[in-house]
């Protein structure tokens, strides 16, 4: 009986494990601390609270009132300030405990400005070391190993998912505290140039059209998968025989109307649209992942997310492996024939009724028979029923499965008791 009961214990510990990983909420938290509360309201201004909640481990190095009134009298713009605190951002759990018990006595901690993509080689890291006297130190990598800010206090801890503690003034860095460029000044094809995706930025520049839709929606959120030199490069000439409407489409298609940080493409699975999406035009294609990798798929073929060259609210744009193939414009490879059954030997006359047989697959061979590929892109075919059959078959599946797993779960509960 005690054995039951501790199995029970054991399935009930990893229910509330389930139910309770990664639901921290930082404005909530801080909330509770009136002290922080300027520090809290910018976090918010500049959209780094929904991007801390959505991290499963992380420690935020908060400011007081005081510490933040100091760095708001050089007036920074929304967009430095983005840049100042997401350094204040450690992507490692980091708790008082912790923190005095440094392998080595001390620590380099990579921040969420490491991860913009915007902070050139050490400045977005922060050195984390445990001095004399039970004090522990704090200072950006690129402000020459001066640890400026000490560590005050722990104000929540939620091993280990996330740790606030407080430090006592600013981390200073010259590179997340220069002047940064709202959204519309942003020259995002500069950015894909110098980053592998000439080819497909000079393009982009030479299409008006495609060109200002990605400009329109800069303010307002963007996202832009770029593919690679030469990939690009290599498509070219099926990129050429497109019409001019056409040509327009496929750019804006690799663009989303939406800012899009990694950590969300990987936790916000299915279809998405494009700047492309137009009523009956879907122009759409479905984000998936397995562990860290993420990957763009439509009916035609695959592609893969390979860099980050910019993830920066409002606008986010990563490098990906191949072209992706919008189905509106290009047609899937056929699906190569089943190689012919050997013939039986004919022991008895029965050409009569082969010949019928015969005549009847060929007649069928004809009719499901995909009509040769043109050069030029075709226009998309119609969504296949076999496709929505499949996934309706998934998703009964899906909920079937769901309800067998909960009756064992009752099943299991009922035995133990």
């Amino acid at each position: 009986m005690q054995q039951k009961q501790h199995l029970l214990l054991l399935i009930f510990s990893v229910f509330l494990l389930f139910q309770t990983s990664n639901a921290h909420n930082i404005t909530r938290l801080l909330a509770k601390h009136p002290s922080l509360s300027t520090f809290n309201h910018y976090l918010t201004l500049t959209h780094l609270a929904p991007e801390i909640n959505r991290r499963t481990t992380v420690t935020v190095l908060a400011l007081d009132n005081t510490a933040m009134a100091s760095l708001l009298d050089k007036k920074p713009s929304i967009y430095t300030m983005k840049n100042i605190l997401s350094l204040h951002v450690l992507l490692d759990y980091f708790g008082a405990k912790k923190l005095h018990q440094i392998t080595n006595g001390t620590a380099l901690a990579a921040t969420m400005f490491q991860a913009t993509g915007v902070a050139p080689g050490v400045s977005g890291f922060v050195n984390i070391t445990d001095l004399k006297g039970g004090k522990v130190g704090f200072g950006a990598e690129d402000n020459g190993g001066s640890l400026d800010s000490l560590f005050v206090k722990s104000v929540e801890e939620l091993p280990y998912n996330i740790s606030v503690i407080q430090i006592s003034k600013a981390l200073p860095s010259a590179v997340a505290e220069a002047p940064t460029p709202g959204p519309s000044e942003l020259n995002i094809t500069g950015i894909m140039s110098a980053h592998g995706c000439k080819v497909f930025a000079d393009t982009l520049l030479a299409n008006p059209e495609a060109m200002g839709t990605y400009e329109d929606n800069i303010n307002g959120g963007l996202t832009v998968f770029c593919p690679m030199d030469d990939p690009f490069k290599a498509f070219l000439p099926k990129y050429k025989n497109l019409t001019a409407s056409r040509k327009a489409s496929f750019l804006e298609f690799f663009g989303v109307p939406v800012y899009q940080s990694l950590s969300m493409l990987k936790s916000n699975n299915g279809l998405m649209n494009t700047l492309a999406t137009d009523g009956a035009s879907k122009f759409d294609f479905t984000v998936q992942n397995e562990g860290e990798e993420v990957t763009l798929k439509t009916k035609i073929n695959t592609v893969k997310i390979t860099g980050t060259l910019l993830d920066e609210q409002p606008v986010a744009i990563y490098t990906i492996d191949k072209v992706l193939m919008p189905r509106e414009l290009f047609k899937a490879a056929p699906t190569p024939a089943p190689a012919p059954a050997p013939e039986e030997a004919a022991d008895a006359p029965k050409g009569s009724k082969s010949k019928s047989k015969s005549k009847s697959k060929s007649k069928s061979k004809s009719k499901s028979a995909p009509t040769p590929e043109s050069d030029s892109p075709a226009d998309a075919p119609d969504d296949d029923p076999a496709d929505q059959t499949a996934d309706d078959a998934a998703a009964v599946s899906f909920r079937g499965g769901r309800f067998v797993a909960v009756g064992l779960s009752f099943l299991l509960v009922f035995l133990l008791l």
